[in-house]
């Protein structure tokens, strides 16, 4: 059942613009940008094309928590917010990988491949979901990277993923599994990926 009316949220913090496209306490995409205009293209691209919509300039306090997360989640803290978010406009592949993914704690990575292993399908498959992510942060696709732990691909720039991964270093030294839908997803301490980047090798 489509919403009526989905309501768009953006606000600057200490120069980040973080959006959030929702209905009640349902998330329908979350952005993040360094400009307005580009947040508000990031959330109009993912809601459904045929629902109304409106931008409010006050919020939900439903809205700020996710706004305030969002950004939270940029500054590489730990957050534990769990939202309600929109899937079943998503196949039934990427309600899987979404599901995994937002899994994986700060402080670690996985890969394209452990988490098609995990899931089903191919890293390819896995990667086309990620570039589609209509939920960035909260389901946070800056922690999948390539096998080979380089960084992959990212939708805001390689840059912008180093940087968010290098503020989320925990100091973490051992691999661990974690459980999700379908199996056990294998997981790395993010200082593999830092480390590799800091010799120049990637």
């Amino acid at each position: 059942m489509n919403p009526e009316m989905i309501s768009l949220h953006v606000k600057e913090i200490e120069g980040v613009w973080c959006g959030v496209a929702y209905e009640g306490e349902k998330i329908f995409a979350t952005a993040f940008a360094f400009a307005e205009n580009g947040v508000l293209r990031s959330l109009l691209h993912a809601i459904p094309f045929d629902v109304p919509f409106q931008q409010l300039e006050k919020a939900s306090s439903f809205a700020e928590r996710v706004i305030n997360s969002i950004k939270a989640i940029y500054d590489g803290k730990d957050v534990r917010n769990r939202f309600s978010l929109a899937t079943e406009y998503l196949t039934d592949y990427a309600k899987k990988v979404i599901e995994a993914v937002v899994l994986i704690p700060v402080g670690y990575v996985s890969s394209y491949g452990f988490i098609a292993k995990a899931v089903g399908g191919s890293p390819r498959a896995v990667g086309r979901v990620m570039a589609l992510n209509p939920f960035a942060p909260i389901v946070p696709c800056h922690r999948v990277v390539c096998s080979n732990f380089t960084l992959g691909g990212y939708g805001g720039g390689l840059n912008l993923k180093r940087e968010i991964l290098s503020r989320e270093r925990r100091g973490y030294s051992c691999e661990k599994e974690i459980l999700v839908e379908g199996g056990k997803l294998r997981i790395f301490p993010v200082e593999f990926v830092l480390r590799k980047l800091e010799k120049g090798k990637c």
